[in-house]
């Protein structure tokens, strides 16, 4: 990797000499436009649009349009000019628990390494960040822009992560916003049954970009001029649901069947059902000797209103 920047994090009475290094890359296939007949690199140049001239970079300036076709032109002077008291520090502004930082905030990550004998107090730092469970708010200026960011640890590494500023976060206006809608606890209640039936831990080295391994196999394909396998089709998205607790229902179910959930397992329920049904014969079997019992007791006061007769005759 190579620094980006140098600088120094400054902390306090004490200050850290680091360099910043992006701790991110995108692994994305790039292009070049190119004549589609014989393959040749299209090229563009920077005109004029006022004189129609080739213009070189070395002429080339920054311009602020303040409307009514009026252009402020802006030198490297300058920018230079400008007070960033941040163009080589890192000031940490204050210690904040990391659940009060809205992610919609975090822009670009970058790792920190200690530069010369700076190691020990760097430690320091990072020690104690992952003890007081806390991230520091800095500001850094970066390519003469100062930006506000976090200091946190990460695999025993500072990372510091710009920050949007506050006012460059849209506000989101949405007309259903403004709707009353209300879900049924029903509803509620299926929607959360899902949410359970998909839960699980996060573990990013289990996702990949399916996109780009299918484009690179058909890149591999031409290099060496076999034939082109097309990938298989992605799923179309479903349509929107009409009736929304049968498709909350069937997404259970779908995400059940996907884990297994689905299939009973060996000596349960399905195999414990025949031996009951045995069971239940010998009870249908004793019932008649149930019957039998008040035809007996028939018998005997038969017998004895016969005695009683006998007794009055004689």
């Amino acid at each position: 990797m190579r620094a980006i920047w140098k600088g120094a994090v400054s902390f306090g009475l004490v200050s850290i000499a680091v360099k910043l290094y992006s701790a991110t890359e995108e692994k994305d296939i790039r292009f070049h436009q190119v004549h589609r007949t014989d393959g040749g690199r299209i090229k563009y140049q920077r005109t004029c649009s006022v004189d129609g001239e080739v213009v070189s970079y070395d002429d080339i300036a920054k311009g602020y349009d303040i409307g009514g076709g009026e252009m402020v032109i802006l030198t490297d002077e300058d920018f230079a000019d400008l007070p960033l008291s941040t163009s080589r520090a890192i000031d940490v502004l204050e210690f904040v628990p990391a659940e009060q930082i809205d992610p919609i905030l975090f822009a670009k990550a970058y790792y920190l390494e200690p530069e010369g004998q700076a190691a020990k107090p760097y430690v320091l730092l990072r020690d104690a960040l992952r003890d007081a469970d806390r991230v520091a708010i800095v500001k850094i200026a970066i390519r003469q822009r100062e930006q506000l960011a976090t200091l946190r640890v990460r695999d025993d590494v500072l990372v510091l992560n710009t920050m949007m500023w506050p006012d460059e976060v849209r506000t989101p206006e949405f007309g259903f916003l403004d709707d009353d809608i209300e879900t049924r606890p029903a509803e509620l209640a299926m929607a959360s049954s899902l949410i359970d039936s998909m839960a699980g831990s996060f573990k990013p080295d289990e996702f990949t970009d399916n996109y780009r391994t299918a484009l690179q196999e058909v890149i591999d394909a031409k290099v060496e001029g076999r034939e082109v396998v097309q990938p298989e089709e992605a799923e179309e998205a479903p349509a929107a649901a009409i009736d929304l607790m049968a498709a909350l229902k069937a997404s259970v179910e779908r995400a059940r069947q996907a884990r297994g959930e689905d299939q009973k397992p060996s000596g349960g329920t399905g195999e414990a059902s025949p031996p009951a049904k045995k069971a239940a014969a010998p009870r249908k079997k004793a019932a008649p000797a149930k019957k039998a019992a008040p035809a007996k007791s028939t018998t005997a006061r038969k017998t004895t209103s016969a005695a009683k007769a006998t007794k009055k005759s004689a």
